[in-house]
């Protein structure tokens, strides 16, 4: 595996004009090489944060994890994708600061270390952002129950308009076909993507947001004033619909979000007691 990583760093890179160029340091940006190279070095880290879990470990079983808490000892979890990961610490503050140093002396055996502008020690109730999500625990309104929320982080919101403001500019010399059809691949995707979260509001305004924008670059194209916009965008039903050859606007708010289990009152508030 190595060998084949080695061979990869040594390939170069072909630009977008077919010329083949030689990288010396560092891996091309967008690349497979980068998280191949990640997964690699960091089951290292994997293997030791998750050893006390193995067979005959400290954490192997309920019963030793369960000892463990009567002791005042922390269990945790890591959850890694290439270079970002979570350790979940059931455990106090102080628990959660040591295992961070340990992580950090790993990674400096290889030559890695924290960002410290990404690395954070939060409980679950300030919540933390992960792969484009914020999971956060919290009260659900007119409840005392207390759940663990997945919702969508601000930041892929924000892109996700600015490349639906890109496609839908007034100027656009895109035919409206083209640009319906570049529109649902980009939105399926990314719906698909986050309907797993407490998305439905955040789907039903991004849906607003790009109708909108739809209409409006109609209205600049043909000159339309607004009476005749309805006229043109009214279906049969009386309902508006936006179309060009047999290419309907994908409404985002229709995708169907699922939720998961209720693990509220598994977690401690907001940090157990050091013993």
């Amino acid at each position: 595996m190595l060998a084949l990583v080695k061979a990869f760093l040594k390939a170069g890179v072909l630009t977008e004009l077919g010329e083949q160029r030689n990288t010396h340091t560092g891996t091309p940006q967008g690349g497979i090489l980068s998280p191949l190279i990640f997964n690699i070095a960091l089951s290292a880290l994997d293997e030791h944060v998750m050893a006390p879990w193995k067979d005959g470990g400290t954490m192997s079983t309920r019963g030793k994890r369960t000892y463990r808490h009567s002791r005042g000892r922390p269990t945790w979890r890591i959850i890694r994708y290439a270079d970002d990961l979570v350790i979940l610490v059931h455990g106090s503050r102080e628990d959660t600061e040591a295992l961070r140093e340990d992580v950090a002396q790993v990674l400096a055996t290889m030559g890695l270390r924290l960002s410290p502008a990404k690395t954070q020690v939060v409980h679950l109730s300030d919540g933390f952002s992960f792969l484009g999500f914020r999971i956060r625990w919290k009260r659900k309104r007119g409840t005392n129950k207390w759940y663990v929320y997945t919702f969508i982080d601000a930041r892929p919101v924000r892109t996700l308009k600015a490349k639906i403001r890109a496609l839908t500019h007034k100027t656009s010399q895109w035919d409206l076909a083209s640009t319906l059809t570049r529109l649902g691949q980009i939105m399926r995707g990314w719906a698909n993507y986050f309907k797993h979260a407490v998305a439905k509001r955040t789907f039903s305004k991004l849906d607003d947001f790009t109708f909108w924008r739809l209409a409006h670059l109609l209205r600049a194209r043909h000159g339309w004033s607004w009476g005749q916009l309805r006229r043109h965008l009214t279906a049969a039903t009386g309902r508006w619909r936006i179309a060009a050859d047999g290419i309907e606007f994908f409404r985002i708010e229709t995708v169907a979000v699922t939720r998961y289990t209720y693990r509220g009152n598994k977690i401690p508030t907001p940090w157990p007691a050091t013993a």
